[in-house]
């Protein structure tokens, strides 16, 4: 039976992982890069196989739980006392449909960066963690308990560590992998307390199981817990404490702040980290986990809010930024916080349909961001770029599909999954007008800093001197003089995703039937939609989507295009006048969070630091040392005793004799006389 197979979905890019990662210096090149991409491709062809399956039957029956080792045996992992936990895979659309996106968009991914790496001394290394990512990110989506799914989500966290600092000699990448270490166990606090009080509270770790023995959301579903009644207080802290790791896998407020340095990586790395796997972890998590959260409505508005503002925020600095990927960096946190716009008002398909089109155009954008840097030899700053548009036309129409996707642009899809989250926000009750009015907003800013993007890039005049391509980049330029299409491994992938960022979004549109959310309703618990099929509201809302995203592209189209020999809007003589308060200084300080982020974690968790480090010099040592100083001269004294020589312990013994007859001769002469 197919689904026994579905071990080898992620066991194929585990043997890939441990080939490179032992054979990868000796087999040469082609060999690693194109194995690495056909062990991910491979379990992309499996997980459309076992899709098929699944859909064949009814929808009720659409969750099986099978082993992940050989033959689907069902083998415990962890047992001890009532606390049992399997290492298995629940197989239903929700895992199939992130098996589909991180296998089909990360073997893409995989192929454009045998292209894209080619001349890197270290390319065997950089596949093997690649390989290992995807390994963790289908063992995260693939999980039967919230355990293994903790096992995932800390693997794609080191190998994000491992790929983000990849150029590891440079200060730079270095910092920007710890900085993305640390702020993610920040939130991984969270996550394990949240974990530990699932179990506490249900007593298993378990997602779904038997009538006897049922899982943990079985459970929420009914409002019932290993003690009774499930409490609303005990439902809203464990969702706040799992959206506490969900903000730092998935980049939300406050703990977005290591995702935009985390550009420090190789584009390849980028595109994966961003697109296809690890941010959207916090996403998956949350809507797998959907049956608890909507227990508590305190939950789900902190969950909008907080996604409402993320998306806002992040997209406001986007407008003023001039590194390409660092552009495409803050609108990946605006996106997501979009998705969990769409979750937290009980939208979750919604925000799964915004993963899947995100993995689309999102992933696109950032190939097509290192086809870019790839042309200029490594080149990233966009005031530096221009008329590239029939320089390098592949990616030029590619990037441009995804720049209409992004944007909302009516059609393409983008602008379907998008409409689905504003109008789920919309219809709902809880502040759905407010928040729907900031996601427009940030739709009108979305589609305007991505059209700055593409005309700084490609409809500008040159801005760059060739002759010097590569001055100001310290990867990329791959030994190819002068501005150059790239390669066919890097092409190809770009076609593939910009057919699927043009047509990919119609299987979630009202013309399809909302097809999308009627396959994810057995995996999901939604409790708000939009009115099915083209109703009035409906239709309002995507005129409104439609006129916001037209209005956001000819507005760039029309400031830009006057200024076509710069490709600046705001003179530098007049930035230079600009105070810290000015909205420009504002964005372009990042709203001077991080400023402050750092300012408290190195500059006061300094004093802090020293502080402790005082208190565990001179107490915590102090202490220690004093008991040892003590018992060592203790020890000292009584070690004098130990001569070794046999005459000395005879005349100890004799000594004692003497001491002991003199005792009991003066306690018989003190009672005679007494």
């Amino acid at each position: 039976m197919i689904f026994n197979w579905v071990w080898l979905i992620p066991a194929l890019p585990l043997f890939g992982f441990l080939f490179n990662a032992f054979l990868g210096k000796r087999v040469g090149k082609t060999v690693v890069g194109w194995l690495a991409s056909l062990v991910v491709l491979s379990g992309f062809a499996l997980s459309v196989s076992v899709l098929a399956a699944l859909l064949k039957l009814p929808e009720s029956e659409r969750q099986r739980i099978v082993g992940l080792f050989p033959g689907g045996v069902v083998i415990p992992w962890i047992h001890i006392g009532n606390f049992r936990v399997n290492y298995a895979a629940l197989v239903d659309p929700l895992s199939l449909l992130m098996c589909l996106i991180v296998t089909g968009v990360g073997g893409l991914i995989h192929v454009y960066a045998t292209g894209y790496m080619a001349e890197d001394q270290d390319y065997a290394r950089f596949f093997t963690y690649f390989n290992l990512f995807i390994f963790f990110m289908l063992t995260l989506v693939l999980a039967e308990n919230m355990l293994l799914l903790f096992v995932g989500w800390e693997g794609v966290g080191l190998c994000s560590y491992l790929l983000i600092s990849f150029w590891y000699e440079d200060k730079n990448n270095a910092l920007a992998g710890n900085k993305a270490f640390i702020v993610n166990r920040i939130g991984d606090v969270g996550f394990a307390l949240g974990m530990m009080l699932i179990f506490a509270t249900f007593g298993t770790l378990s997602f779904y199981g038997t009538a006897a023995h049922p899982g943990f959301l079985q459970m929420a579903a009914r409002h019932i817990s290993a003690h009774g009644p499930l409490l609303i207080s005990t439902a809203t802290v464990i969702g706040l404490l799992l959206f506490i790791g969900a903000c730092g896998k998935s980049a939300q407020f406050p703990l977005y702040v290591w995702l935009p340095d985390a550009m420090a990586g190789p584009t390849p790395v980028s595109a994966l980290i961003h697109a296809a796997t690890m941010v959207t972890a916090g996403v998956v998590m949350v809507s797998r986990c959907s049956p608890l959260i909507t227990d508590s409505a305190t939950v789900m508005i902190v969950i909008a809010s907080v996604g409402c503002f993320t998306a806002f925020l992040a997209a406001s600095i986007g407008l003023v930024q001039n590194d390409i990927k660092k552009v495409l960096a803050y609108s990946t946190v605006s996106q997501l916080g979009y998705m969990f716009l769409g979750c937290g008002v009980g939208a979750f398909s919604a925000g799964m349909f915004h993963v899947t089109t995100h993995a689309f155009f999102k992933g696109l954008l950032f190939l097509g961001a290192g086809s870019v840097i790839h042309a200029l030899g490594g080149e990233q700053d966009m005031r530096r770029m221009g008329g590239l548009k029939n320089r390098i036309p592949i990616t030029h129409w590619t990037m441009a599909a995804a720049w209409f996707a992004i944007a909302g642009f009516p059609l393409f899809s983008g602008f379907w999954s998008k409409d689905e989250i504003l109008g789920a926000a919309y219809v709902s009750p809880d502040a759905g007008k407010v928040l729907w009015f900031v996601g427009v907003v940030t739709a009108l800013m979305t589609a305007f800093y991505m059209s700055r993007l593409m005309w700084k890039t490609f409809y500008t005049n040159q801005r760059f001197n060739e002759a010097e391509l590569g001055a100001h980049g310290g990867h990329g330029g791959h030994g190819h003089p002068g501005v150059h299409e790239s390669p066919p491994s890097m092409t190809v992938p770009l076609i593939i995703l910009a057919a699927l960022s043009v047509c990919g979004g119609f299987i979630g549109s009202p013309f399809m039937g909302d097809a999308f959310q009627r396959y994810l309703a057995p995996a999901v618990r939604n409790t708000t939609a939009m009115p099915e099929g083209i109703t009035g509201t409906v239709l309002v809302l995507m005129v409104i989507s439609s006129l916001v995203a037209v209005a956001g592209i000819l507005w760039a189209m029309s400031l830009y295009g006057k200024r076509r020999e710069t490709g600046d809007l705001i003179p530098a003589a007049a930035k230079a006048k600009m105070g810290p308060a000015s909205p420009y200084r504002f964005l372009l300080n990042l709203w001077y969070w991080d400023a402050l982020c750092n300012k408290v974690a190195i500059g006061y968790g300094g004093v802090l630091g020293n502080s402790l480090k005082w208190f565990d010099t001179y107490i915590v040592d102090g202490v220690v040392n004093t008991l040892a100083w003590i018992v060592g001269s203790l020890a000292s004294g009584f070690r004098r005793t130990q001569t070794g020589f046999v005459r000395n312990y005879a005349l100890t013994m004799l000594i004692g004799v003497v001491a002991v007859v003199v005792g009991m001769l003066w306690g018989s002469f003190h009672f005679m006389f007494k």
